[in-house]
């Protein structure tokens, strides 16, 4: 017969298990890594992340660094040495290190405002310039982000070739790497690029639209530009928001543990949500590896058009 007793012996003894299990991961990773790349200047990624990444810590009962990667290529390259734990990607740059074989595993994305999960990439031009369309353009400069920013290249690199530019360096006088897609914005805004690419989601939510709320975006003058100083040209079809993703390598119980704190974050630290998303979303959507297939279509339409161009 199944006593009362032997019931509560055998939930105390799973308790026991699950919490053994739980301190067995810690154990093992005293402390984990989280790297982002900066859409901004490093010390606003710091100001925007580091609430997030405390609650991190507190959660899942280890302590969580942030590391500010310097572009994509460092982040892919992290976690293929197993020194970045917890990445951010965009959704090429996740696609990239899936193709060159980085154990990697998508568990979120962001869910916008509107509570979609996706956005587009655009060109940007100044409103005060003639250009209304980017054969408008042919001979002048163009800003792209990151070799492997979804909405700052590779997108961008897919819709030209649409438009029959399959080369970007032929078609434009210049084509510039900024490195962050604030940068982007600031070549443009300063003259240095006639148009550049960028991600956006709506109106309120994109790099442009938080430069103007911080002030960055100046007119020769000093005073601060406005949204209407600004015009988009083009928008491509819609993009899945980046993944946050863990090592493949991780214990179940950990890789449970990180995704739990991602998806309760904005009810058990809502300041520190509030901080990171900055208005502009509502939560993490839950996420799998295969949702980010049709992206790696993508990234090998580019470097097919790499491979035409260098033949």
């Amino acid at each position: 017969m199944i006593t009362r007793r032997l019931v509560l012996a055998g939930a105390a003894a799973l308790a026991f298990t699950a919490s053994a299990s739980a301190e067995d991961w810690k154990a093992k990773y005293p402390e984990l890594t989280f790297a982002v790349v900066p859409a901004e200047n490093a010390s606003g990624v710091t100001e925007r992340w580091a609430p997030f990444v405390s609650y991190l810590s507190k959660e899942l009962g280890v302590k969580v660094t942030l590391r500010i990667a310097n572009d994509y290529a460092a982040v892919i390259e992290g976690q293929r040495a197993g020194n970045i734990h917890i990445a951010s990607y965009g959704s090429a740059s996740f696609a990239r290190a899936r193709l060159t074989g980085v154990k990697t595993d998508a568990f979120a994305n962001d869910i916008n405002a509107d509570g979609s999960t996706g956005y587009y990439s655009v060109f940007f031009v100044k409103a005060s310039t003639p250009y209304k369309s980017v054969d408008q353009l042919k001979g002048k400069n163009l800003g792209l982000v990151d070799p492997n920013s979804t909405s700052g290249n590779n997108v961008p690199r897919f819709e030209l070739d649409k438009m029959g530019i399959a080369d970007a360096e032929s078609y434009f006088g210049k084509v510039v790497f900024t490195g962050s897609h604030e940068n982007a914005v600031l070549a443009l805004s300063q003259g240095t690029v006639d148009v550049a690419a960028n991600q956006w989601t709506s109106d309120d939510d994109s790099t442009l639209a938080q430069m103007l709320t911080k002030g960055m975006l100046k007119n020769a003058d000093g005073s601060a530009m406005k949204k209407d100083d600004f015009r988009i040209i083009h928008k491509s079809a819609p993009i899945i928001n980046g993944p946050y993703a863990y090592n493949s390598d991780l214990p179940a119980d950990a890789k449970a543990a990180i995704a739990k704190a991602f998806f309760d974050a904005p009810s058990k630290d809502k300041a520190a949500f509030d901080r990171l998303s900055d208005g502009q979303k509502k939560g993490f959507h839950p996420a799998t590896t295969k949702d980010w297939d049709g992206t790696i279509e993508l990234i090998k339409f580019v470097d097919a058009l790499r491979k035409k161009k260098a033949s």
